[in-house]
């Protein structure tokens, strides 16, 4: 048999692919368990540092490009004014989740509300302050419609949440039980 393009694309599986822009390279101690949590799911990262406001033509670039470019979701973290979500959002049809970082202005309610606070027909998804492991897992649940393995990984993880959940209330009526309070 004579391999095509088509027959050794087919033959390849597409990894899913995450792309993860931060404001700041002071987000990063905050962002690093969303990459963390994307790599334990077996989703492809790139991880960039990209300004709304001091780099907006390289946003818009990156944005605009995303999906050519592989990118199926996009996380945005910022802080303080945190217009880097919704400006990428403006640039591409891709699903972009918001991450509101801490500031030590408002402790993150005012990247929350730059954030959450968008026009109509601009959508961006908004986590929690500095919620990037839940950015990470919706990440994994948008993708998991095309890739039915992360599907299954996601039954496994919350099935996993749970029993430590169960252990845990378990541990406590042994304690309770003993009068070690």
């Amino acid at each position: 048999m004579v391999k095509t393009a088509e027959t050794a694309e087919a033959g390849m599986k597409k990894q899913p692919k995450v792309a993860l822009v931060m404001g700041s390279d002071s987000d990063y101690p905050i962002m690093k368990d969303c990459i963390k949590t994307l790599k334990g799911f077996g989703v492809e990262t790139e991880v960039l540092v990209c300004s709304a406001h001091r780099t907006p033509d390289k946003a818009a670039r990156f944005a605009a490009d995303a999906e050519a470019n592989g990118i199926e979701v996009i996380i945005a973290a910022a802080g303080k004014a945190a217009h880097l979500p919704g400006v990428l959002a403006a640039y591409t049809p891709l699903p972009v989740i918001g991450v509101p970082i801490k500031s030590s202005t408002m402790d993150g309610l005012d990247s929350l509300l730059s954030i959450v606070q968008m026009p109509s027909g601009i959508p961006v998804a908004t986590v929690a302050i500095d919620g990037a492991v839940n950015a990470a897992l919706l990440a994994v649940q948008i993708l998991s419609g095309k890739y039915p393995e992360l599907r299954e990984r996601m039954r496994q993880y919350k099935d996993e949440l749970a029993r430590k959940v169960e252990q845990k209330n378990a541990d406590l009526q042994r304690k309770l039980q003993n009068g070690r309070e």
